[in-house]
């Protein structure tokens, strides 16, 4: 079995791909490279929040524009 290593998107999600493809366009190598187990154990230990980039920002957003009205 090939090395794998962790790849990003833009949305800050990640996949394993095999070490000896290119990086899929939208995606940058997050440099990581090991095994499956391992690239899976890592990717568990910093990918604490599923959710894209884009939902968790606007969620961040909505909640301090409630915050505000409460104040006010």
């Amino acid at each position: 079995m090939s090395d794998r290593y962790k790849v990003i998107n833009h949305e800050e999600q990640y996949t394993l791909w095999p070490a000896e493809r290119a990086v899929p366009l939208g995606w940058k190598d997050a440099g990581r490279r090991g095994s499956e187990s391992a690239c899976l154990d890592y990717i568990e230990e910093v990918w604490t929040d599923m959710r894209p980039t884009a939902v968790r920002t606007r969620a961040k957003e909505l909640a301090s524009k409630l915050a505000r009205g409460r104040r006010g």
